[in-house]
């Protein structure tokens, strides 16, 4: 029996009328979790089982079941782990992609250390599909995992619905399960999850203390037009777009920006601190070849289409339609490669995930209305080839009569162009925000943007709720030539339990990441936005300071 079952008790005494679980598995009986929730599983794991090294109480069940226009079944699955040994505070773990499978409920943490999670730290953490289950639709072959996106609630769900119908039952749950009230409740996602983030600060202030975002999608239907945008610029290379960059060209690349910008932030280190600067001092023409291609050099076409990619899209008439981006040695990575040239899947022809989740995602959840893209990655990519930025792009803002909410409705947090957070401010809740430079899926240039907004709109104090940390050398996630083992939680519990807001994050390597060995400094200190890591002193050895 848990230690908190002695409350639970008491509790049970003062209020007759409500029901507490004295073991997990009675949590299944009714009466035990709260009305809504249909529970399948609760079994208690023990102490070093496959998953984690802690003793906990696994859930698992549905809410808000609803048959679609499509004639399937939807329903927002969930998994919730209940350790033992709980601190009284509560995760919403906010997943990524286009969701539709339910992740263990560990509560990764987004940095380099995977074993570090929220649960191992003694949370309750909740986990869910978001609405609809990838595997329901196999006879879409490829695109089958944004499939859902022919039913106008599954949508929404996938949007904003799922956590808004989850996250108070879970914490009801919670409560219920140990007989006593969570003491700080938090969200944390990466991705898609970063989106979730910000759409639970936009739409559900109150349900959250603190909220850690990593390299957020806020823009994701934006994000998606990129994806067509960077297969036509590729394929104006090789009509193979695997091909129309090798992982020596990209390397030629990284290589040739650490030389022009290493030095900027006063330290050489391998590493491209100061990314402002940088993109003033660096010049993509200094890499074009004169005559033939060679290995020395990039071909003009090569040149155009890095050019064309990294100012993003537009119509015929200029109007940008997401964002641009920036130069960053992170774009040699194999994130950054698996991302926008060249996966390692061999079921796709090797396609790069833009092509086959982007085109899936764009065509079926992102314009209205859906299209069906077909299955394999040849028909994927021509879907791609074929978009027309002045006539498909403005389908990410339609709605019709049967999808009532555009894409940019239910995917982009209300106000996100010109961010407040008002209530969220407010309520005295905290937010850390981390982005890579080197990003392939969404821009950190659109990021950058989104938080300078939301400073002016706080007359330059939106750093007393909100931090952000422009990431050097960081791809996707944690990884690539950059100091992946780092913890942003931390500082952010300390900043809402402590009141301590955070500056500087040391970060390390993690022992695993090849691509950060040419970092020649042991680690780094990551700073608030728009401040950068630089020396203490003119010695090599002075360390950094956030200036």
């Amino acid at each position: 029996m848990l230690k908190s079952m002695t409350g639970a008790a008491l509790l049970s005494l003062a209020f007759p009328c409500l029901s507490y679980a004295a073991t997990c598995e009675d949590i299944a009986a009714e009466g035990n979790h709260p009305k809504g929730m249909t529970i399948t599983t609760a079994q208690s794991k023990p102490q070093g089982d496959a998953d984690t090294k802690i003793a906990y109480c696994l859930v698992q069940g549905q809410v808000a079941p609803h048959q679609g226009i499509d004639g399937r079944a939807y329903a927002i699955h969930f998994e919730m782990r209940l350790p033992d040994q709980w601190n009284d505070r509560f995760v919403h773990q906010f997943n990524g992609g286009n969701d539709g499978k339910v992740l263990p409920a560990t509560g990764p943490l987004l940095g380099g250390n995977k074993a570090d999670t929220a649960l191992s730290r003694g949370y309750a953490v909740v986990s869910s599909d978001a609405g609809h289950d990838e595997k329901a639709f196999a006879d879409k072959g490829l695109a089958g995992g944004a499939a859902f996106g022919f039913d106008p609630q599954a949508r929404s769900d996938y949007g904003y619905g799922a956590v808004e119908k989850l996250n108070p039952l879970a914490m009801a749950l919670v409560e219920q399960y140990y007989g006593k009230k969570i003491a700080y409740r938090y969200g944390i996602g990466g991705s898609n999850g970063g989106r979730h983030g910000l759409m639970a600060a936009t739409r559900l202030p109150d349900q959250f203390d603190g909220i850690l975002v990593g390299y957020p999608g806020m823009n994701l239907p934006r994000a998606a037009i990129q994806h067509a945008w960077d297969v036509q610029s590729w394929s104006s290379v090789d009509n193979d777009i695997t091909k129309a960059f090798s992982p020596a060209d990209m390397a030629l690349l990284a290589k040739a920006i650490v030389k022009a910008c290493d030095k900027l932030d006063g330290r050489e280190d391998g590493l491209v601190g100061d990314a402002a600067a940088c993109q003033k001092q660096f010049n993509i023409s200094s890499l074009q070849c004169s005559g033939d291609k060679t290995a020395d050099c990039l071909s003009k076409p090569q040149i155009d289409a890095l050019r064309k990619s990294h100012a993003g899209p537009s119509d015929s008439k200029g109007k940008a339609l997401y964002s641009s981006w920036i130069w960053d040695p992170g774009m040699a990575s194999r994130n950054w490669r698996g991302w926008k040239l060249e996966s390692q899947v061999a079921p796709w022809q090797n396609k790069p995930i833009i092509a086959v989740m982007g085109a899936a995602s764009l065509s079926q959840v992102f314009t209205t209305p859906p299209t069906d893209p077909g299955k394999d990655p040849d028909s994927l990519i021509a879907y791609l080839r074929s978009f027309d930025f002045d006539k498909d792009a403005p389908k990410i803002d339609a709605k019709t009569d049967v999808f009532k909410e555009s894409a940019v409705d239910f995917m982009i947090p209300p106000g996100t162009d010109n961010p407040r957070l008002s209530a969220f401010a407010k309520a005295g809740h905290k937010m850390i925000v981390f982005h890579g430079n080197a990003d392939p899926v969404f821009s950190v240039v659109d990021t950058e943007r989104w938080y300078d907004r939301l400073n002016r709109n706080h007359h330059g104090k939106a750093g007393e709720f909100v931090r952000f940390y422009a990431i050097p050398g960081m791809p996707h996630g944690a990884g690539g030539p950059s100091y992946d083992d780092f913890d942003f939680f931390s500082p952010l519990v300390d900043w809402v339990e402590k009141g301590k807001a955070p500056e500087g994050v040391k970060a390390t390597k993690t022992a695993g990441n090849a691509e950060a060995a040419a970092l020649s400094a042991p680690d780094y200190l990551y700073c608030p936005y728009p401040k950068v890591a630089r020396p203490k002193g003119k010695s090599a050895d002075a360390g950094l300071a956030c200036r």
